[in-house]
């Protein structure tokens, strides 16, 4: 392929030269040298690495394989690309000449002591002298060994282009830099969705459970209140949808689909929801988290919200006693229960709800503590109001 690619770049030499006032040997030196920098120029057009990174893993294979090779933007990448693109074409060349040229030789060889002089145009020269001697059964084997030849400079041409190809084509050290950042961001994305998918559809599912089994048991008996457990099922299991719709708006990068996220403003909701299903809440929230910044605003209501979660999932219908509280521009949310409750069939599964937690508490540059602390457990959060600015 490099050879055919250099082809062009001879023929219009060629032309050139012969307008020019240079002539014999220094035209023919100047027709085998200029393709070298006229193919470093061409190099540098930036869609050329691209191109080139392609052939390279089609064909070739090794280390580029693995790599992005992106279009060349920057002076050190066009440059690099550029050598590449002319020491491709001239191996390319050697190897193409050599494909033409060594296979009918090594066939006439193969064949020598087979063909009649009239074949032969060789009159002088060696092959004429071996013709009936003993050294004309050495043709033969000298043939194959051409063929051999050939194949070995194919195969260890491939194999120094392939090993080269990363230090010309491969990224640099800023493409690298920003490919990490890139892959960080998406990361980043993946997990918040994650956590979003972990915390509203997860909880939803959690208070359907338990209200679904309270329903059940009160069904006969009192008939009023299984009704209105199966009324808020019914919009625990549309809020969860909704929230759902949301991420897959995200996903999806449709902003038509999605809707706002919910905020402690919305917190009344939430209580309502954990009280039916059968938790015994004692709550207080501050009414300056009327003024919390929204981005702060929707972490905090994520984070009671799988906070209550866990105390359903882990302790069972125990009492929870829920503080928000707003001092010295920051957010505080502290959130208890009793141990030692009765856990919960919905236990199975869990473990990645502190974590979730932490993650957002990080986000906002906040502090968290969780864990034991005397009879109760007990998880205390604080939130930098400046992080929603």
């Amino acid at each position: 392929m490099g050879a055919a690619l250099l082809m062009p770049y001879w023929f219009l030499l060629m032309v050139l030269v012969g307008l020019s006032p240079l002539k014999g040997m220094w035209g023919g030196v100047a027709v085998l040298l200029l393709p070298i920098p006229a193919a470093v120029v061409t190099g540098l057009v930036a869609g050329v690495r691209q191109m080139e990174g392609t052939a390279v893993k089609e064909l070739l294979g090794g280390p580029l394989a693995g790599m992005n090779v992106p279009v060349a933007r920057s002076l050190r990448a066009r440059v690099s690309t550029g050598l590449w693109f002319s020491l491709h074409l001239h191996v390319g060349v050697v190897v193409g000449a050599a494909s033409l040229a060594v296979p009918p030789f090594a066939a006439v060889l193969m064949l020598f002591p087979f063909l009649g002089w009239s074949m032969l145009e060789d009159e002088r020269g060696v092959l004429h002298a071996w013709k009936g001697s003993p050294y004309q059964w050495l043709a033969p084997p000298a043939g194959l060994a051409c063929l051999v030849a050939l194949l070995g400079l194919i195969v260890i041409a491939g194999r120094v282009l392939a090993a080269f190809a990363p230090l010309f084509l491969g990224p640099t050290s800023e493409e690298r830099v920003v490919e990490l950042e890139e892959k960080a961001a998406k990361l980043a994305e993946r997990n918040r969705l994650a956590r979003e998918l972990h915390d509203s559809v997860g909880h939803a599912l959690s208070v359907v459970t338990l209200q679904a089994a309270a329903a059940s048991r009160v069904l006969d008996r009192d008939p009023a209140f299984a009704r209105e457990a199966l009324t808020a099922i019914e919009e625990s299991a549309r809020a969860a949808l909704t929230d759902l719709d949301h991420v897959l708006g995200l996903l999806r990068e449709d902003k038509a689909r999605t809707t706002p996220q919910p905020t402690l403003a919305d917190l009344g909701r939430l209580v309502e929801q954990t009280k039916l299903a059968g938790v015994e809440l004692d709550h207080s929230v501050d009414d300056a988290v009327g003024g919390v910044p929204a981005a702060v605003s929707r972490e905090a209501y994520r984070i009671v919200q799988e906070g209550l979660t866990n105390a359903l999932r882990h302790a069972g219908k125990v009492p929870v006693t829920l503080r928000i509280t707003v001092a010295e521009q920051r957010l505080h949310v502290v959130l208890a229960n009793p141990l030692g409750g009765t856990p919960s069939r919905t236990r199975d599964g869990g473990g990645r709800g502190l974590g979730g937690i932490r993650e957002r508490v990080t986000v906002l540059r906040g502090d968290m503590a969780a864990g034991p602390d005397g009879g109760e457990w007990r998880m205390e959060v604080s939130l930098p109001l400046m992080s929603g600015a």
